[in-house]
């Protein structure tokens, strides 16, 4: 993976090549290092992901819009994205920090992802930001499920549940790995009266919840 191949896959040459390194730079390695991208970063994302839904969506009103807007900028999806570009493999990062396996760490490539789109955005202006955005987001968008209106995991296994006039799902930790600084969550989430149990695994409780959750609410789309 290079620094080349990188930016065909996002379609983007820089005019300013210190601006990818930059975002490509862990505060571990350089006190010159990609937080404050990743702060331009965020808002650029933000208002491209919403700007894409305003004008593809006319039908919804606010409330859905926004739903459907966290469902996408998450750290979730920008890990996905930072994982199908190998950014991981491209990130200077501190020795300790690499031992420890930062390269791989949802938090740290998700933050990298946005970092990047603060870079295009400081190269190019916010029209080549907006392109390189919506070139990795379409195929999530296209796959999204409009008629869920972007809701969690657990709201539509929640409301799905209620609905059928069962009792709500139980979560609890069956386990934890790795140190305090980058732990890895196990949860179970438990439906007695349908004999499901589901787990999901993530950087926190809240994501591993989610992941259990879409796990058992998949397991019961199957067995309709």
């Amino acid at each position: 993976m290079s620094l080349d191949s990188l930016c065909r896959q996002i379609g983007h040459q820089f005019s300013q090549p210190q601006l990818l390194q930059k975002a490509l730079t862990h505060r571990s390695y350089s006190s010159t290092h990609f937080e404050r991208l990743e702060f331009l970063g965020d808002s650029v994302l933000n208002c491209a992901i919403a700007k894409y839904l305003y004008d593809h969506y006319p039908e919804l009103p606010e409330g859905d819009l926004s739903r459907l807007r966290s469902n996408l900028v998450n750290q979730k999806t920008l890990f996905t994205l930072a994982q199908g570009l190998n950014i991981g493999d491209l990130l200077l990062m501190g020795e300790g920090e690499r031992k420890s396996a930062g390269f791989r760490r949802p938090s740290i490539l998700a933050d990298a992802m946005e970092a990047l789109f603060g870079a295009v955005f400081l190269d190019a202006g916010f029209a080549a930001a907006e392109q390189v955005v919506l070139r990795m987001y379409i195929p999530f968008i296209r796959q999204m499920d409009v008629q869920s209106l972007g809701k969690d995991a657990k709201t539509l296994l929640q409301e799905h549940l209620q609905a059928r006039k069962l009792a709500l799902p139980k979560y609890s930790v069956v386990a934890t790995h790795g140190e305090a600084h980058a732990q890895l969550f196990v949860i179970e989430c438990e439906i007695p009266q349908l004999k499901i149990a589901s787990r999901g695994e993530g950087s926190s409780r809240r994501i591993a919840e989610q992941a259990a959750a879409e796990a058992a609410y998949n397991m019961m789309d199957q067995a309709k």
